[in-house]
């Protein structure tokens, strides 16, 4: 509920306010924000919420604003235009998170921390979902990664080291065979396998496990060692490029065949011939790509 009209706006000495979850800020942002207000002062008042204060006094804790904030107080101010609302600590914590979302365009590195601060104050998957915005999916992968306890995946996402899709897909194979998981990460972490070269081995290495003992022959072998991993997708990269050229052949050949076929059909006296000797059909297959078959025999 906010105190007083929607419309009204306070000022609050700044010195009052306490920001709870601080944020680093992209530079040249901030230099507009504050070139802006400089310019033409605060279009949007700020958000805070109000809490009694060790001297007595109103104390407050800031919900959405904290870039306009920090301008303010750059230029000089000492009281900044805010809304005062009565919300809960939570509700003020997922406030600011929703804001944060909105201003970044939902980019999975930076909103990571706010999801996992959201999950410790006791929130669902799907109250995050429904409060922020979030589609069902992205907040799931996200915490899945946050329950599993994932610090090192979590950390290389955050950094910008490996891509949220492939963190998952290692987080994933843990699940099933951790030494798996440590292998395709390290993979990927020393560059021997790329982010969709991590999920295609990884599929692989689960076929091959899936097959079971009795049906695996010495080249479907399970890798012990990163090492082995990439030589294993690799040679299953090559042993797939092999057969799609050996289709590609054969189709080549096919054609050759269904050209030459065509070319036989169109004489009267081979086509009498194969009459003659009981030979007027053709395989459904061949008949299709010839026309002028089924007319003429």
């Amino acid at each position: 509920m906010m105190i007083g009209s929607p419309e009204t706006v306070t000022l609050v000495p700044m010195s009052r306010i306490e920001v709870l979850n601080s944020r680093e800020r992209n530079s040249r942002v901030f230099e507009e924000i504050v070139d802006n207000i400089k310019a033409i002062g605060l279009k949007k008042p700020i958000t805070v919420a109000e809490r009694p204060g060790a001297d007595g006094q109103p104390a407050y804790i800031l919900v959405c604003g904290e870039g306009r904030l920090n301008a303010f107080q750059l230029l000089g101010e000492t009281h900044i235009p805010a809304l005062v609302v009565d919300v809960t600590d939570e509700d003020a914590l997922i406030m600011s998170l929703a804001e944060n979302i909105a201003r970044r365009g939902h980019r999975p590195l930076e909103i990571l921390a706010d999801i996992e601060l959201l999950l410790a104050r006791g929130c669902s998957d799907e109250d995050i979902v429904h409060r922020t915005g979030l589609s069902a999916k992205y907040v799931r992968d996200i915490v899945f990664l946050l329950r599993k306890g994932e610090e090192r995946l979590i950390e290389a996402v955050q950094r910008g080291s490996i891509p949220l899709t492939t963190a998952l897909e290692i987080a994933r194979a843990k699940v099933g065979d951790d030494h798996l998981g440590e292998m395709l990460q390290e993979a990927y972490e020393t560059g021997q396998l790329k982010g969709h070269q991590i999920a295609e081995a990884k599929r692989l290495i689960e076929r091959r496990k899936s097959d079971g003992p009795k049906s695996r022959s010495p080249r479907s072998k399970l890798p012990a060692s990163t090492v082995s991993l990439v030589k294993t997708y690799q040679a299953e990269v090559a042993r797939q490029h092999k057969m799609v050229l050996k289709a590609e052949h054969a189709h080549q050949r096919l054609l050759l065949v269904v050209e030459g076929l065509r070319t036989l059909f169109a004489d009267e006296n081979f086509v009498t011939l194969l009459r003659a000797e009981g030979l007027d059909s053709l395989p459904k297959y061949l008949a299709d790509r010839i026309p002028t078959v089924s007319e003429r025999i």
